[in-house]
C-alpha cells in the first residue's frame, strides 16, 4: 500500500470499526492508481476480517477527497491502455464498496469533489460536516461521470435534481445535502470525526447477518419488482431464524437488555 509518498491510506481497527483514512493530506487526498491499489487492498481486508462490523472512510488533514489527482492527470504520462486502467481502478473500488458485506460509512469533512464524491456517494451511510462542500464538477471540466453516480444519484435525490447537480457543478454544504436526503446526517464542524465515530458504532452494535442481508436486499431491490423484494424478504426472515444471533435478539428484548450479537 505504499508509494514515494508514502502510505496513501491509514487502516486501523477498533471495536468493531475499520477506518480506512486517504492520506495524501499535501495534496488534499487526490487519488491516484496508488490510492486506488490500496483502497482495494484495504476493503477486502476488512471484508475478511471477521472482527469489522461496520467501515469508516474518512480523509486526514483539510479534506475528504477532491478526487483525480489533475496535476498527474495532465502531465500526459499515462498510455491510452494506462488511463483506461486507472479509471477502471475507481469503478472497481466504488463497486466493492457497494457490495462489500458490511456497511460502509463515509465521513466527509473539508471538500469530496469528482471521485471522492463518487466514493462517498458509494457508501451506505453519507455523513458530513456543515461547512463540507461535496460536488461532481467533471462535465464542467469536460471530464465525465463514474463510480455509478449515474445510477446511484438520482434514486437519492430524483433525477431532476441530479440533473442539476451533475450538469451544473454544483457544490452541496452538509445541510443543504441532508436537505435533499443526498447525505444522512450533517454534524458541526466541531467533533465531527467523533461524531461520525459514534454513528458508526452504534451502527456496528447490529446484527452482522441481518445488516449483509438488508444491504444485499436494498440494493438489488433497484431493478427488482415488488413481488421479486417480497420473495428475497421472505427468504431473509428465513434465514436469520436459523441463527444464534436472532436468538439473541429475542432472548434480549425478553429480558429487557441490549443485545450482544456475534455475527453467527
Amino acid at each position: 500500500m505504499s508509494d514515494e509518498e508514502g502510505e496513501p491510506l491509514r487502516y486501523a481497527v477498533h471495536e468493531g470499526l475499520a477506518e480506512i483514512a486517504f492520506n495524501r493530506p499535501h495534496r488534499l487526498n487526490a487519488v491516484n492508481e496508488a490510492v486506488y491499489a490500496a483502497m482495494h487492498k484495504a476493503l477486502l481486508r476488512a471484508e475478511e476480517d471477521e472482527t469489522v462490523r461496520v467501515v469508516l472512510l474518512r480523509g486526514e488533514g483539510r479534506a475528504f477527497c477532491v478526487g483525480a489527482d489533475l496535476k498527474a492527470h495532465g502531465s500526459g504520462q499515462r498510455t491510452p491502455y494506462q488511463r483506461r486502467r486507472y479509471l477502471e481502478g475507481e469503478q472497481e473500488v466504488c463497486r466493492r464498496i457497494l457490495h462489500l458485506s458490511k456497511p460502509v460509512v463515509a465521513a466527509v469533512h473539508g471538500y469530496a469533489l469528482g471521485a471522492g464524491a463518487e466514493m462517498a456517494l458509494a457508501a451506505d451511510f453519507l455523513l458530513m460536516s456543515k461547512s463540507a462542500k461535496l460536488g461532481f464538477p467533471e462535465l464542467s471540466i469536460g471530464n465525465f461521470l463514474g463510480g455509478g453516480v449515474t445510477w446511484l444519484l438520482p434514486r437519492l435525490v430524483g433525477l431532476a435534481r441530479a440533473r442539476e447537480l451533475l450538469f451544473f457543478g454544483e457544490r452541496l454544504d452538509g445541510e443543504q445535502a441532508e436537505r435533499i436526503g443526498l447525505a444522512n446526517r450533517a454534524f458541526d464542524d466541531e467533533g465531527f470525526l467523533e461524531s461520525a465515530r459514534l454513528y458508526a458504532r452504534a451502527l456496528a452494535e447490529k446484527a452482522p447477518i441481518s445488516m449483509e442481508l438488508a444491504k444485499r436486499t436494498l440494493l438489488l431491490a433497484a431493478g427488482n419488482s415488488l413481488e421479486a423484494a417480497l420473495a428475497a424478504e421472505l427468504e431473509g426472515m428465513t434465514f436469520v431464524a436459523t441463527t444464534e444471533d436472532w436468538r439473541e435478539g429475542v432472548v434480549a428484548f425478553a429480558e429487557k437488555r441490549p443485545p450482544r450479537f456475534r455475527g453467527r
